[in-house]
């Protein structure tokens, strides 16, 4: 049964196509992230299991999910900072390079690191 078939048709799809799998592209991005990385041998699809599930089971989890992929992502910081892959204050200074960058860059054009006005100091 697809998800149509047990959700019935949304408003955004048409006749016959399933309803988007993610509903944010960054969402593709984590997923796609943590197949390749697990993929490198970077952990195990149990250490991924473990942290996913500790991550959605805290109490501040939402009720009606909308906010799981928030959760993979955290998953994914956390298990990579635990791993010394990644840590924290890392991850952070890298999400602010390119909300700077984001900001910086004109309507219309790629978004680049290389636009953030302190782009040097977060190398």
């Amino acid at each position: 049964m697809s998800r149509r078939e047990a959700n019935g048709p949304t408003a955004d799809s048409p006749e016959g196509v399933d309803a988007p799998v993610f509903a944010e592209p960054w969402q593709a991005e984590a997923f796609a992230m943590t197949v390749a990385l697990h993929d490198k041998g970077l952990f195990s699809w149990a250490e991924w299991a473990q942290a996913l599930s500790a991550q959605v089971k805290k109490p501040s989890a939402a009720a009606d999910g909308h906010d799981y992929y928030e959760h993979w992502l955290a998953a994914l910081e956390g298990l990579l900072a635990s791993k010394g892959f990644a840590a924290k204050a890392d991850v952070d200074a890298m999400a602010e390079a390119w909300e700077r960058a984001a900001h910086a860059t004109p309507h219309g054009k790629p978004i680049l690191l290389e636009n953030d006005p302190e782009f040097e100091s977060v190398r």
